[in-house]
């Protein structure tokens, strides 16, 4: 059995509370959480690196500030982990590639900036697929992450150290970035929340890019008031983003308990076909929950979605070609000498780079060349368009739209290494929002053979006040067992 309500941690909000109200000292919180770190680190490899002795210097301000009578902030003295494409000055980021490898940013990524003032301890840079590219964590140049739930299996991706560290109870809080679903994909398969806000809502400066159109950063946690506690945080314009929304953002927390009485629930369909029996029976169960609390819950055929995929994989790998060319031995990270610039510039790319961002890179150069850009590029951004207007027409009949996240539970680790399609269709529920730039989140909900499944709450741009009210009602009434924190453990021991 998974960790039970009563035995579970606490969570980001009540240790935060306590470190405020002086109850609890920042300094033990953080220094349990690197001890079960150091405990199950090895068999998990949430982190590329931990930094143990900084963190421990941040909590001790933050007690003196209490002492002080100072408010250190609303996440004072919270553990928090970042996913380690986001620039943190003097520490190294390597967004999982040899390519950066000894590259120390000299600034922080705005996110980063805010959860410090907010008082959150940064306690490491967690592992994910090279430069966000997989849906597994197995891309990683520093070796695989495994699930907690199950050690030989994978815990998603891209974001998967930052999934993994709060199931494990490494951390209450965490970061990743969400270009495709990865951070709710991940957060589906560790049994954590995960939430993927509107495009511009949360900055991406210091955000190492992949794709910029569709790329996103966001919260993981244990629970839906810890992920709009974080969530709250990290919004808000930022003027070093030229994408960043110039809009004051309404906060999510304060509204968790305002239920969904009248709210209009649309069950996509679409969705339902081909994912797995549990995932399809997830969903089914969500909806009633909702319908047993107020709202109004239909099913809606939204077919253009299932083009989604298929577009992505163009748009995604085009943008990557052209954010990845600044990789080239000359500026930072590797170099391989070469003879010359150009067989520098080669050999330190080879060398850098691994298969699946060759992979990417290769296919992005070649929909953006001559002859190939309309028939390529130029197509799948019109298939973009038509899933933005489906997106859009179902809007008008709903306030939210619910789905599975993932459409399995947690694959075994090498499972889908050699068959690339078959990786790439676990992304299938959630490519669709990252192109239309709205807000997503997955919310843990059941069991299935021991394993957890999330159901995906879907809202319009700017829609993450229904979006977190639907996730609350449907929290409150899943099996407490799907969520983390849990004990790590391989298949078949027990809890």
């Amino acid at each position: 059995m998974s960790a039970s309500a009563e035995a579970r941690p606490a969570g980001a909000v009540e240790t935060a509370a306590a470190v405020r109200s002086g109850a609890r000292r920042a300094r033990d919180v953080v220094a349990a959480a690197l001890a079960r770190i150091a405990t199950y680190e090895g068999e998990i490899h949430c982190f590329n690196t931990v930094t143990g002795d900084a963190a421990l210097v941040a909590a001790n301000r933050i007690d003196a500030a209490v002492a002080a009578g100072h408010d250190p902030g609303p996440l004072a003295g919270v553990p928090i982990a970042l996913k380690d494409n986001l620039c943190t000055r003097g520490v190294p980021t390597t967004a999982g590639s040899r390519i950066l490898e000894g590259w120390l940013p000299p600034y922080d990524a705005t996110v980063v900036g805010a959860v410090e003032a907010a008082g959150a301890v940064v306690v490491g840079k967690t592992n994910l697929d090279e430069f966000a590219m997989g849906s597994s964590t197995e891309n990683s140049a520093f070796g695989p992450t495994h699930n907690p739930w199950d050690l030989n299996r994978v815990p998603g991706g891209s974001s998967g150290g930052s999934a993994a560290a709060v199931a494990a109870g490494f951390v209450p809080l965490a970061l990743g970035s969400d270009t495709g679903g990865s951070v709710r994909q991940p957060a589906s398969l560790c049994g954590v929340v995960g939430v993927k806000p509107t495009y511009g809502l949360v900055s991406r400066y210091g955000l190492i890019a992949f794709a910029s159109s569709l790329d996103q950063v966001g919260p993981f946690a244990a629970s839906v008031a810890d992920a709009a506690a974080l969530l709250d945080v990290v919004a808000g314009h930022d003027p070093a983003d030229s994408t960043s929304l110039d809009v004051a953002p309404e906060p999510v927390a304060s509204h968790l308990d305002d239920g969904v009485a009248g709210l209009r629930v649309g069950v996509i369909s679409d969705f339902l076909v081909d994912a797995s029996p549990s995932c399809v029976a997830a969903v089914r169960e969500a909806a009633e929950v909702l319908a047993a609390a107020g709202a109004v819950v239909e099913e809606v055929a939204i077919p253009a979605l299932m083009l989604g995929l298929s577009a992505y994989y163009l748009v995604a790998p085009a943008e990557a070609s052209s954010n990845l060319a600044r990789y080239d031995g000359v500026r930072y990270g590797l170099r391989v000498d070469g003879a010359d610039v150009s067989r520098m510039n080669g050999r330190s790319r080879s060398a850098g780079f691994g298969p699946e961002v060759k992979r990417r890179i290769m296919l992005g150069t070649y929909v953006l060349s001559a002859g190939y850009y309309d028939a390529y590029y130029g197509q799948a951004q019109r298939v973009r368009t038509l899933v933005a207007h489906g997106f859009a027409d179902a809007y008008e009949r709903f306030d939210v739209l619910i789905g599975p996240t993932s459409p399995t539970v947690a694959f075994e680790i090498g499972a889908k290494t050699q068959d690339p399609l078959a990786m790439y269709l676990s992304d299938l529920y959630t490519i669709p929002t990252n192109l239309a730039g709205h807000p997503a989140m997955s919310v843990p909900f059941s069991l299935s053979a021991g394993l957890p499944v999330g159901v995906q709450v879907l809202a319009p741009a700017l829609g993450e006040g229904p979006m977190f009210r639907a996730a609350a009602v449907i929290e409150h009434g899943a099996d407490p067992g799907a969520r983390g924190p849990i004990e790590p453990r391989s298949a078949g021991a027990a809890r």
